[in-house]
């Protein structure tokens, strides 16, 4: 995720001050359908609350946090076999058999609807691309998908409710997580970047944040690492990181309002918001490293087998998988190779 790699493309976006409009009604119109119900009523989800012990956890099931060096291992090997969880999937009656997932609809070219994209509305980017194919694969049509948008701070708490049966949303694998909700494979990989305005004297992720305001969202794995590093000594201690919004996207409204100096935000997600105002860049390489996952809830084994081994043929499927979704959202914003990003060959607690 080098600055140098980023190529600001403003395809038909109108310029910064539409582009901000654009995006605060967009996060309003997020925040408003978000938690619309519940996925499935307690007697067709074996997995609600009251019946949490319908399934047994696996020997090889994920190990508590406390036992996590690598949270992106964490995880079951693939299978194809259903399970209660997919089968109840399955037999939603009518227009509920649909997967129900949580995602983001303001993170441009990962989920979000473009603004020239016509009446339609429809969603777009690489996680849209994900969730069709995880779709096709358990219900045999793509668009067999209601989609929710779940704010960042939401994104746990949704699984665990209920109202989604997974969340394809940038989301960062660790093992804080792991504690509350299961994990699929990595399918991206990236790590934590500074954005701020190409004039701001910020040179990346050092002593230049002094006396800065930095943006995060609200249970984000960038707001965890600020937390940690200024009280270890290692983020200047006059950094105000006081300042956490819903979504990732807020931080970038903010940050065009003036309101704060700098966002500090996954890379991949922070590049594709630089394309959208070219008055801010990245600033610094990386200085983290992270995978995002399909987010589960912890007793849906079989789910996460069938997402894992879907997972292992979008990473095959050179023509429509994993290189192409990239290669049709990202290449623009990040690198036209995707090596940096591909996440390495999956490894699972024990294989079956």
């Amino acid at each position: 995720m080098h600055a140098r790699h980023l190529r600001a493309r403003l395809k038909g976006w109108g310029g910064v001050g539409a582009m901000a409009a654009a995006c605060a009604l967009a996060v309003v119109f997020a925040l408003a359908v978000t938690c619309t119900g519940s996925v499935a009523s307690q007697a067709s989800d074996p997995h609600r609350a009251g019946d949490r012990t319908a399934q047994a956890r696996t020997a090889d099931a994920p190990r508590a946090a406390d036992d996590c060096e690598a949270p992106e291992k964490q995880t079951l090997s693939p299978s194809r076999a259903d399970g209660p969880t997919i089968t109840a999937i399955k037999n939603r009656p009518g227009e509920k058999r649909k997967l129900v997932v949580g995602v983001d609809q303001n993170s441009y070219r990962w989920g979000y609807r473009d603004p020239n994209g016509g009446e339609s509305g429809r969603l777009e980017g690489f996680d849209i691309d994900l969730v069709h194919r995880i779709a096709e694969d358990i219900l045999g049509d793509p668009d067999a998908v209601q989609f929710k948008a779940i704010p960042t701070d939401q994104r746990i708490p949704a699984i665990q409710d209920g109202r989604v049966d997974l969340v394809v949303r940038t989301m960062t694998i660790n093992c804080s997580r792991l504690q509350d909700v299961a994990f699929s494979a990595p399918y991206f990989k990236t790590g934590q970047q500074v954005l701020a305005p190409k004039s701001s004297p910020v040179t990346g992720y050092d002593e230049t944040l002094a006396h800065h305001r930095i943006c995060t969202a609200k249970g984000s794995t960038a707001h965890a690492k600020l937390e940690e590093d200024r009280e270890s000594g290692d983020l200047p201690a006059s950094t105000d990181i006081s300042t956490t919004v819903p979504n990732q996207l807020d931080c970038l409204v903010r940050l065009q309002l003036g309101e704060v100096d700098a966002v500090v935000n996954d890379g991949a997600l922070a590049a594709s918001q630089a394309a959208q105002d070219p008055t801010v860049e990245l600033k610094g390489e990386a200085f983290t490293t992270e995978y995002y996952g399909v987010a589960m809830k912890k007793d849906a084994d079989d789910l996460v087998r069938r997402v894992n081994q879907i997972l292992v043929d979008f990473r095959q499927d050179t023509a429509t998988g994993w290189q192409a979704s990239y290669t049709k959202w990202l290449s623009a914003t990040l690198d036209d190779d995707p090596s940096a990003s591909r996440p390495p060959t999956p490894e699972y607690l024990r294989r079956s």
